[in-house]
């Protein structure tokens, strides 16, 4: 019997569905992966991009920073959204320490769902969140 909660089990599969489609480079999978606060939640690619998401469905959270591809090498971060930017990162390493530094508070495992159901759970669990600015869609 397999006692794995479904979240996690949910989770570990898309880890293993990102390295296995080959977009994401292996030093940058292998680093996010080792991070437990960042293997915790749900990995998507794009464009040789790796996001991660605080829900496990389609469509997924954008309010932490994604990691992109650079020259030579090196990484850019950028986000939560598009339209933001953090800066260069020279290792895999420097780019994971970049996300981990700017995830929202109390990003947790993640909520299996969609970012819409992730929204309503966490305005009945957490009521005083409700007035807080709401980056969870792109």
């Amino acid at each position: 019997m397999d006692t794995t909660p479904p979240g996690r089990a949910r989770v570990e599969a898309g880890w293993q569905k990102v390295r296995d489609d080959g977009r994401v480079r292996p030093d940058l999978l292998a680093a996010a992966f080792a991070e437990p606060r960042l293997r915790q939640l749900f990995p998507w690619t794009g464009m040789g991009e790796l996001h991660f998401s605080r829900c496990t469905e389609n469509p997924w959270t954008w309010d932490i920073p994604y990691v992109l591809p650079a020259a030579e090498g090196e990484y850019w971060v950028a986000g939560p959204l598009r339209t933001e930017t953090v800066g260069p990162a020279a290792t895999p390493r420097q780019a994971v320490t970049m996300v981990l530094g700017r995830l929202p508070p109390d990003c947790g495992p993640a909520f299996v769902g969609t970012r819409d159901e992730l929204a309503a759970h966490e305005a009945t669990v957490l009521p005083s969140a409700a007035g807080d600015v709401d980056r969870s869609t792109d």
